[in-house]
């Protein structure tokens, strides 16, 4: 008699199918492969059912039923894959613990704290006046400049840096797509003087990475959250929205409420140019654009304005 299927082995077989079709699915992958360890560990055996899913579902250490309901959602898309082959599995209904996503709001970084963070990454990151320091204080404003995700500018190769024609290639970015992202004069300054500093270090000329620590090492995205941290705690900042602290991936979401308030100050059609502002930022879908968008005081303000100058007020 064969021995069953291992439950790893069915997350491995729709991982390498997925992933063949151009998904990265790290998150979503680490996920399936801790809950087909709970299930192979567990007496489970045979197909996936809605009761195994409950349970893996309900085991998280602090047990919010956020964290239950995400775990339904990545288990349906495996269940979806496992039914193929397997009529028995059971597919867990949506929302069975509700809502799998929410939006915290984020801090929104004012144009003073953008530059009180760069200014303290340069001065204040081990060694003083390293390349640490310097490519940490350049990531920050690079990304606050241009609402690049961390993987972004940290990925970038200096190929991808066309400082000649202010132009930046983001290269396999999420869903797996690229994008040209143009970047404005002042930010190309900056990044031709950050390059010349990296260029005078001797150890930096054997990397292809654009933004380097000393040493000659690439500069990692976790390395520069490691940084962050230590920085936040510095200036004690505490969060003006809904997660416990500020963070790197708020300066993305500064970036786009900065441009609308720009847009509406110079007058433009906001729902002409939120679309390549979407594109610009790399999103798939021009609701996610709007999904960043947060009532900041400047914004309510225009918004109010806008209202009172409105013949009859609201229609």
């Amino acid at each position: 008699m064969s021995t069953p299927e291992t439950m790893v082995a069915k997350v491995d077989a729709y991982l390498d199918d997925r992933r063949h079709s151009g998904f990265a699915l790290r998150i979503e992958g680490e996920q399936l492969h801790r809950f087909a360890r709970f299930a192979d560990q567990s007496d489970h055996r045979g197909s996936l059912t809605l009761k195994l899913a409950i349970q893996w579902a309900s085991a998280s250490r602090g047990q919010r039923p956020i964290t239950a309901a995400r775990r339904i959602e990545i288990l349906r898309g495996f269940a979806k894959y496992c039914r193929q082959f397997d009529p028995d599995t059971e597919i867990p209904p949506r929302r069975l613990f509700g809502r799998a996503h929410r939006r915290l709001t984020p801090h929104i970084f004012t144009e003073a704290e953008i530059q009180t963070l760069t200014a303290a990454a340069a001065d204040q990151l081990h060694p003083p006046g390293g390349l640490r320091g310097a490519s940490c204080a350049t990531i920050f404003g690079l990304i606050a400049a241009t609402g690049l995700r961390i993987s972004e500018a940290t990925g970038l190769k200096r190929s991808d840096v066309d400082l000649q024609h202010a132009v930046l290639h983001i290269r396999h970015a999420k869903f797996g797509k690229s994008r040209w992202v143009p970047v404005h004069p002042t930010t190309v300054q900056a990044l031709q003087r950050y390059s010349k500093q990296r260029d005078r270090a001797t150890l930096t000329a054997g990397t292809d990475a654009f933004f380097v620590f000393d040493h000659g090492h690439p500069a990692l995205a976790r390395s520069v959250q490691y940084a962050f941290k230590l920085l936040r705690r510095r200036l004690q900042w505490h969060s003006r929205g809904g997660h416990p602290v500020p963070r790197i991936h708020d300066l993305r979401h500064s970036f786009v409420c900065h441009r609308l308030e720009q847009w509406y100050a110079q007058g433009l059609d906001i729902d002409r140019n939120i679309l390549a502002l979407s594109t610009y930022i790399g999103h798939a879908k021009v609701t996610d654009t709007y999904w960043y968008v947060t009532a900041t005081p400047q914004l309510l303000a225009i918004a109010a304005r806008r209202f009172e100058r409105r013949p009859g007020g609201l229609p």
